[in-house]
């Protein structure tokens, strides 16, 4: 059988059993192990099962659940109260202040926890109804708390980054200062479209009228100590080799373990939520990194990987022009699968190619994350959507929340433009951090 031919009723098995509303991990795994049967007989299914564990038992996917287990006891922590209490006191009088505030407490949940929900959630139960109450716009309102929440993807730790680690083959701690600069830069770009937009149309965003002295405002900052702290003890260990991202990872747990003692949230109740509520989202991960695995074997050992690998490298055409294609097949995909589940699934393929044509891996890795933040904002599956979603009042609709994103899915594409325009916005800190070392 041709190749291709092959190809297009593999891609049609997948595309049919996922319209069907199987899980993409047992979708994958289900057509890899058919297609097994069918080319080699039985006796294939011992390289499949051999290749799939030793990919899913990479020691840096370890940190995967330690960073899950820190994002929700800081959920539970209470952090965030303090942290929204100190954007309204110094940035309240300022049009769109606690909204471009709202992004700040995104960006520094995202330093805290590697993933996208736990900002969203917490920003959804307590920005939503004060900035709703003081006047703000509805669609500014979902707009910053939604694309804020999936900065946690970006800016490191990020479950994200680390399961790129483990496909491409990278350093995880240079991935993470990768990701620092872009995600700061995103977060300025949607703070700067606030500002302008409020600015031009107060309406969205009016001024809050309460006064405080600068004695309160002073006194308050003290909620920003044990974030701050957090944070630098996470990256800052990286950074400076001290810890590898794994063992940071265990040092960040326990770090927000504390933080939910000192702010006396440690019940047994939050605890248990914590913890099964860590275990069952690092379940569905890694069934889906076991089943991109199986997957990508089968299409390695069938020879349908190297086909594509040769047809893309010898296109006769400007390399530049293949990136953009596969940021293109990225931003689609990423409308319909999970992340992680299309890092696998093409990070096997994609890598080698983009490295031969001269690319590096770790530049490439944070345009696939900008890209995968696009994913967690786009309809008909985004992620952060439906989360948000879980959290707001009835009486806002699904329709309410599409139209909200739109503005800030274009500023994440243009933070990909810029990306990709500069590298050096990306590659600087991990530069620094080999100099270093």
């Amino acid at each position: 059988m041709d190749i291709w031919l092959f190809l297009l009723i593999i891609v049609g098995c997948l595309l049919g059993l996922m319209a069907l509303g199987l899980p993409i991990a047992f979708t994958m795994a289900g057509v890899a192990i058919f297609g097994t049967i069918v080319v080699w007989g039985w006796s294939g299914l011992f390289t499949v099962a051999s290749a799939t564990f030793g990919n899913a038992t990479n020691f840096i996917y370890v940190a995967i659940p330690l960073f899950l287990l820190m994002a929700n006891f800081l959920q539970n922590s209470g952090l965030a109260d303090d942290m929204y209490e100190i954007i309204y006191r110094w940035a309240g009088g300022v049009r769109g202040g606690l909204a471009m505030g709202t992004i700040v407490i995104c960006a520094i949940f995202g330093a805290m926890s590697g993933i996208s929900s736990a900002a969203t959630v917490t920003m959804g139960l307590i920005a939503l109804p004060s900035m709703l109450q003081r006047g703000y716009d509805k669609s500014m309102v979902l707009g910053c708390i939604i694309a804020g929440g999936a900065l946690g993807i970006l800016i490191p730790p990020s479950i994200m980054m680390i399961v790129y680690a483990g496909v491409a083959e990278v350093s995880v701690g240079e991935l993470f200062m990768a990701g620092v600069m872009p995600g700061i830069l995103l977060a300025l770009l949607y703070m700067v479209y606030i500002g302008v937009r409020c600015w031009l149309q107060p309406h969205l965003g009016p001024a809050v009228n309460v006064r405080f002295s600068f004695r309160e405002k002073l006194v308050i900052l003290k909620g920003a100590i044990l974030p701050i702290l957090l944070v630098l003890l996470v990256l800052g260990t990286i950074y400076t080799g001290i810890c590898t991202p794994t063992e940071a990872a265990g040092v960040g747990a326990l770090g927000a373990l504390v933080c939910m003692a000192v702010y006396r949230r440690l019940t047994m109740e939050r605890l248990k939520s914590a913890l099964l509520f860590t275990v069952t989202t690092n379940a569905m991960v890694m069934w889906i990194v076991i089943g991109a695995a199986c997957f990508s074997h089968f299409i390695a050992v069938a020879g349908i990987h190297d086909k594509i690998y040769e047809a893309m490298v010898t296109l006769d055409i400007w390399r530049w022009w293949i990136i953009i294609i596969m940021q293109v097949i990225f931003l689609i995909l990423g409308m319909f699968l999970n992340a992680a589940a299309i890092v696998t699934l093409l990070g096997p393929l994609f890598v080698p190619i983009i490295m031969e044509l001269g690319f590096d891996p770790v530049w490439f890795g944070i345009l696939f994350v900008v890209n995968m933040e696009m994913g967690y904002l786009t309809p008909p599956f985004g992620f952060n959507l439906f989360v948000l979603k879980g959290v707001v009042p009835k009486d806002i609709s699904m329709t309410d929340i599409y139209r909200s994103i739109i503005p800030f899915v274009g500023i994440q594409m243009l933070c990909l433009i810029i990306v990709m325009m500069f590298p050096k916005i990306a590659m600087w800190l991990p530069g620094l951090m080999k100099a270093g070392s």
